[in-house]
């Protein structure tokens, strides 16, 4: 199969999954319950999660394994299952991938801060990280993501463990919001331009931005992206919209159809390979496809 930077080089726009969490809860996860395990004791749901995604047509199997580190496997009492967790998910993404699509192993915040904010160091994390991204190539993984961060240090010791660990291919994404100045940053106060030079830095193949907002401020922060770094492949997950309250449940509410209608302008914003966070689903993924497929 061929690399899938070779591929972005070339100009193809590349389709990786919707979002993994609201699947599963549609399936029965409970609140407080950890996602991860599914992958263990749930397989069947989670191989059926990417199949539909991948019928969706998504070229990338992202992994169930966004919270798998040991910071948040300690949650519930299985840090010491970091590796078998992490390479149960790859290897059931492979085995919907099989040899015609990509599997993106998919490693989030651990949920600490470093010092003087926190007990913890670079070093730790960079440890941790690497612990969870060797076990996703072991089961599987092409690449991997290090998403939805929002502090450069967290996000720069993830990127270098995966760049001096594995064989990976290496994406960065940010969850940015808008600012009250006009422009997007992390709650941590990163801006667009500050996350592109410092993960690139630190090794990343592949920047971009997922969570926190729907397609319409993805756009403009891709913009923004593009203009930080002109030569860098670029991923865009928006959200389904803005989250909405109704009866006491978080909801999104923007169809397929609507994204659909903004997937062209990811694109003409500058991303390379585009995907849904929250919300999302396959309908959406296949709806966005087919708007770029017929764009082209």
């Amino acid at each position: 199969m061929q690399n899938i930077l070779e591929r972005l080089k070339f100009g193809e726009i590349l389709f990786c999954d919707g979002a993994m969490g609201t699947s599963l809860q549609a399936r029965g996860l409970q609140p407080g319950s950890c996602p991860e395990l599914w992958c263990i004791e749930r397989a069947d749901d989670v191989r059926d999660i990417h199949r539909r995604y991948r019928q969706a047509g998504s070229d990338i199997v992202e992994c169930n394994s966004f919270g798998g580190t040991r910071y948040k496997l300690k949650h519930y009492g299985m840090d010491g299952r970091v590796g078998e967790i992490n390479h149960a998910a790859a290897a059931i993404a492979r085995e919907v991938a099989g040899e015609d699509q990509y599997v993106l192993g998919s490693v989030g915040p651990t949920g600490e801060f470093l010092a003087p904010l926190g007990p913890e160091t670079e070093e730790d994390f960079y440890e941790a990280f690497g612990e969870q991204i060797v076990a996703l190539e072991a089961g599987g993984a092409d690449a991997v993501i290090v998403e939805t961060m929002t502090a450069l240090e967290e996000a720069s010791a993830a990127v270098r463990a995966a760049k001096e660990k594995t064989k990976l291919v290496v994406m960065a994404s940010f969850t940015f919001d808008p600012q009250t100045w006009g422009g997007y940053a992390s709650i941590m106060g990163v801006t667009p331009e500050k996350f592109a030079e410092a993960v690139i830095a630190a090794g990343a193949d592949i920047i971009g931005a997922n969570c926190g907002t729907g397609p319409d401020h993805m756009i403009e922060i891709i913009k923004l992206l593009r203009a930080a770094a002109p030569d860098a492949p670029i991923i865009a997950m928006p959200n389904a919209g803005m989250p909405v309250i109704e009866n006491g449940q978080t909801v999104f509410k923007e169809t397929p159809e609507a994204m659909a209608s903004k997937a062209p302008l990811l694109v003409e914003a500058g991303a390379n390979i585009i995907g849904g966070c929250c919300g999302t689903g396959p309908a959406h993924i296949a709806a966005m496809k087919e708007a770029v497929r017929v764009c082209d």
